[in-house]
């Protein structure tokens, strides 16, 4: 067997004889968490001692570039022929805190430990496991063909987790020479279900907020002055009751987005797994969408933190101050601009005008998808359906946050990813892990497409 299928089979056997555990096992060693500024060293070490060592043998040439405003990023380039489709893939070595003593026994973060179809520790998932799919996929083409047969540049960036603070600046930075592309392939996050290869085109959108009540300095007891003063909780609370209704569902009119005949096209029949998560509560949300269409389609209100009082220690007293910590998962469609201006006018028809509108200080992300109908996204489908033999599920954009925008938006590139994880895998909390099948599968599927990105027998869109 040559050609497509033994690159398929090169990736695999990778995987068979125990060399991408090997590698896995040696880059989850590094704790290169970007939410603890001591770590900086090895964030660092992570790009010039592990993704430059592994990316410069095959051919690419590795610069790391320094971020005034964050950790910094690598950037390898590939470049085979100026006529050829430029890609441009994407991963973030840094990973959440460790969370140490939260792992349960046996486990620890910074070392991968295999329990049947489980490999744990921090990063597998998101998203050192995922990006070395992708490294062991280039490897595999260029083994059975020799090149590529397209340019290729790659982008590990530091500093995902917190919010990929500078990644912006750099992209605007480097737009017309180093970050130039036609295309973005990345693998974050989780897949629909595990058994269903997945393709996602953008993100939605995550905007921190911060509803505050500041009526007077203290608390005052109970029984002196209940019912003569306002409890700062109970205004808060009565305040967030208008935002949903009990089920979730959004009442701010300038929240409710479009829905695009193509995206509902692409969610019809799918059904959300979250694996090994909780169970979908299907009368949670907006009564008259799928499960699929409210995360994956439609915006959603978190209340994250409700904090009044001294909860610690509760005491007879009248709380004067009351904080909500809160999100809105937003998609495409939604003004981002509008957003604290039109809760302000919502909460002042309530009467709400003690009710301060705050925006939160934690990552912030812009939405953004490419359009399901876009030659791109068939030509993916076409290639992940004929390495797996089952239509791949196609999402119009992850439920959660990433920094698509950056590309889609400053880079001016269509977005394909492709994840190599699942919903249940414990991203970002304790005993976090991949499963092997997926892992398998995902390097099939990564070859296939890079085979196919280079083959001048299958028609790529223009570019």
């Amino acid at each position: 067997m040559r050609g497509r299928g033994a690159a398929i089979g090169r990736a695999q056997a990778h995987f068979d004889d125990g060399s991408f555990l090997a590698d896995l096992t040696r880059r989850v060693a590094f704790a290169s968490t970007s939410q603890e500024p001591e770590r900086a060293a090895t964030l660092r070490a992570y790009l010039d001692d592990e993704v430059a060592p592994t990316l410069t043998p095959l051919g690419f040439t590795c610069r790391v570039l320094d971020n005034p405003k964050g950790p910094p990023a690598l950037v390898a380039e590939r470049m085979e022929n100026p006529a050829y489709v430029t890609a441009l893939l994407y991963g973030h070595g840094d990973t959440v805190a460790g969370q140490d003593a939260q792992w349960r026994d046996g486990l620890q973060p910074w070392q991968v430990v295999v329990e049947g179809e489980r490999i744990y520790g921090r990063g597998t998932a998101d998203n050192k496991g995922q990006h070395s799919v992708n490294f062991a996929a280039l490897a595999a083409v260029l083994q059975e063909r020799g090149a590529l047969g397209f340019n290729c540049k790659i982008l590990i960036e530091m500093g995902e987790e917190v919010g990929s603070a500078g990644l912006r600046e750099l992209a605007e930075r480097h737009r017309g020479d180093l970050l130039k592309a036609d295309v973005l392939i990345g693998s974050d996050g989780p897949r629909i279900a595990p058994g269903e290869p997945t393709l996602f085109l953008g993100a939605r959108g995550g905007y921190p907020i911060d509803l505050v009540v500041d009526l007077r300095a203290g608390a005052h007891h109970s029984g002196n002055w209940g019912g003569l003063i306002a409890n700062a909780g109970i205004v808060l609370a009565q305040a967030l009751a208008t935002i949903t209704d009990a089920r979730g569902t959004i009442l701010v009119p300038e929240w409710r987005p479009p829905l695009p005949q193509s995206v509902r096209q692409v969610l019809a029949g799918v059904e959300v797994d979250g694996g090994d998560g909780p169970a979908v509560e299907r009368d949670w949300g907006e009564p008259d969408l799928s499960p699929a269409e409210r995360v994956f389609a439609w915006n959603s209100f978190e209340v994250l933190a409700f904090l009044t009082g001294t909860p610690e220690r509760p005491v007879n007293a009248i709380p004067g101050r009351a904080r909500a910590y809160c999100q809105l998962r937003y998609v495409v469609g939604t003004d981002v601009d509008d957003v604290l201006p039109a809760l302000r006018r919502h909460l002042d028809r309530h009467g709400f005008a003690k009710v301060g509108v705050e925006r939160g200080r934690s990552s912030f992300f812009k939405a953004s998808r490419l359009d399901p109908a876009d030659p791109w996204v068939q030509w993916a489908k076409r290639s992940l359906e004929r390495s797996a033999g089952k239509l791949p599920t196609i999402l119009p954009n992850l439920g959660g946050s990433l920094p698509n925008d950056i590309f889609a938006d400053v880079l001016g590139l269509k977005t394909l990813w492709v994840p190599h994880s699942y919903a249940g895998c414990c991203q970002h909390a304790p005993n976090e892990h991949l499963l092997a099948p997926i892992l398998r599968e995902g390097l099939g599927l990564m070859a296939g497409l890079f085979w196919d990105l280079g083959d001048p027998d299958t028609p790529q869109p223009p570019y």
